[in-house]
């Protein structure tokens, strides 16, 4: 198969300068709206994925995201949304990026660009047999990336990738590859674009039904959420209410001495 980066083709859109604001709002609108069904497309790659994530989960294994730039950066807010959504430890499902924490604010020359870094960046959280590492590179061709997933696949650690190239380098070296084919970016190469969106729906996909599937939701209440602030206390309290007949201030003190949804209304029902 010939590879071509989709992703650095030309805009579809030319003399950007000289649109006005509402043109540009809707012809950015315009493109986005076609990054959904771009994602439909991938959908038996995504579901075959995360059947081997929750498999490996439930053998006690990890979930790590790798990326540089912005696949790096989405990848590292995905997964520090989970232990406040689910409940779940915040070892549980990791983002590393390329360059460090440092990276995750400004750009760290050539980072991306060492094939070594990943497999020593895994390494240093002890990844195991049972961890899955997850690939993360719009081009499909960050030597960080492709560098780590090889290293990975030597060491009997199962791969995969999400990226917006048919055919890329890293979808031949992932073992489960996810291909969400977007086009070419309004503005020519920013894949910060729809090719970030569509890397976003993913990693929304990947990391919600993983959850549900090892229990972490309840009907469609996030029962194991972190407490911590007081829209979630509020939030948790109500669930309370609308699962046992119980008044806002007996569902609170329930939440506080229990802390958390689930705990208190097993308490209530034992």
């Amino acid at each position: 198969m010939t590879f071509t980066k989709t992703t650095e083709q030309s805009s579809k859109y030319d003399h950007l300068e000289k649109m006005s604001v509402q043109e540009l709002l809707a012809n950015i609108n315009q493109e986005d709206k076609t990054v959904p069904y771009a994602v439909e497309k991938a959908l038996p790659q995504i579901e075959t994925l995360v059947t081997q994530i929750v498999a490996k989960m439930k053998l006690g294994g990890r979930l790590f995201y790798i990326g540089a730039g912005t696949s790096g950066r989405l990848g590292i807010v995905d997964a520090s949304e989970c232990p406040p959504t689910f409940g779940v430890p915040f070892d549980l499902v990791n983002g590393i990026i390329a360059g460090g924490d440092m990276a995750i604010r400004s750009a760290v020359e050539n980072a991306e660009d060492n094939a070594t870094q990943a497999w020593k960046d895994l390494q240093e959280q002890h990844i195991t047999e049972n961890d899955v590492v997850v690939g993360i590179a719009a081009s499909g061709t960050t030597p960080y990336v492709i560098g780590g997933l090889e290293m990975c696949n030597k060491n009997n650690i199962l791969t995969g990738s999400i990226s917006c190239n048919l055919g890329s380098p890293l979808s031949e070296t992932a073992q489960f590859p996810i291909e969400v084919i977007v086009g070419p970016e309004f503005v020519t190469g920013s894949s910060r674009m729809k090719a970030g969106t569509a890397q976003k729906l993913v990693l929304n996909m990947i990391s919600t039904a993983t959850m549900i599937q090892l229990g972490k939701v309840k009907g469609n209440k996030m029962v194991d959420m972190q407490l911590s602030n007081t829209k979630l206390v509020d939030r948790g309290t109500k669930m309370i209410m609308g699962e046992i007949p119980v008044s806002y201030e007996e569902a609170a003190a329930l939440l506080k001495e229990h802390g958390s949804v689930r705990k208190a209304v097993a308490f209530y029902n034992k």
